[in-house]
């Protein structure tokens, strides 16, 4: 019995240490803050579309995400972000973004990125880039470098131009086939089919999942669990292409 007390009252301090980290990163986690800059990945619910973006680029411990999007102030100095939509590249208010899509608990399917200290330079001429290119057509053929945007080649390219024309997130060959049967997607076939436009397959480009594990980036935060996420390793770096 002495044993067993002795042992209790080590073990005491350790567990009443845990459950002060415990709350210390409560704490952390109700007090964060978002930041121009920040990149929001983002899980969202489109049907087809969403689910053949997401099943051939999955994002940094699996997540499934489908969009992407650079978080800036407004003319009013709230908190909002510019993205690449069907509408074009475009200003959408923050609570908008946030709650298109929610997982289980009602909270939102995004994960934040920021930027690494050695790229925090990149933010403030990023962000300007990202306003001049408001307007700018959404690109329906996902072609880089043709004055029109999809969602991630927004990202791209705007701390492209923030690092006097260096990329900062690698461009990979894209895919429009599903990896288990290598056959294109129906959903991408009539698409292309309708535009009257050849399928890029293989031509550079990249993803919300590509961007999602740049070592450029560290994930701060995560507002909900995207669909594959792993909640215990959310704040993980994940290193994925070189510098």
């Amino acid at each position: 019995m002495k044993k067993v007390i002795i042992f209790l009252i080590a073990i005491l301090p350790l567990y009443l240490l845990a459950q002060d980290t415990v709350k210390s990163n409560l704490k952390k986690v109700k007090t964060f803050v978002l930041q121009e800059g920040d990149i929001l990945f983002q899980d969202l619910d489109c049907g087809d579309f969403c689910d053949a973006v997401e099943t051939v680029t999955k994002g940094v411990k699996g997540a499934r995400f489908s969009h992407v999007a650079l978080v800036v102030k407004d003319e009013n100095g709230k908190m909002a972000v510019i993205e690449a939509v069907s509408k074009g590249v475009s200003i959408t208010p923050l609570d908008t973004f946030l709650h298109r899509s929610s997982d289980r608990k009602g909270n939102p399917k995004v994960i934040v990125g920021r930027m690494i200290e050695k790229y925090e330079h990149l933010i403030v001429p990023a962000v300007k880039e990202a306003f001049s290119l408001v307007g700018k057509p959404y690109d329906v053929v996902f072609k880089l470098g043709n004055d029109a945007y999809y969602c991630s080649e927004l990202i791209h390219e705007v701390y492209k131009r923030a690092n006097n024309g260096k990329a900062v997130f690698i461009t990979y060959p894209m895919t429009f086939k599903d990896p288990k049967t290598n056959q294109t997607f129906d959903v991408w076939y009539y698409y292309f089919r309708d535009l009257k436009q050849p399928i890029p397959e293989g031509e550079l480009g990249n993803s919300p999942g590509s961007i999602s594990y740049s070592n450029k980036i560290e994930i701060v935060y995560a507002y909900g669990i995207p669909s594959g996420w792993s909640p215990a390793t959310a704040r993980e770096v994940v290193v994925d292409d070189e510098d």
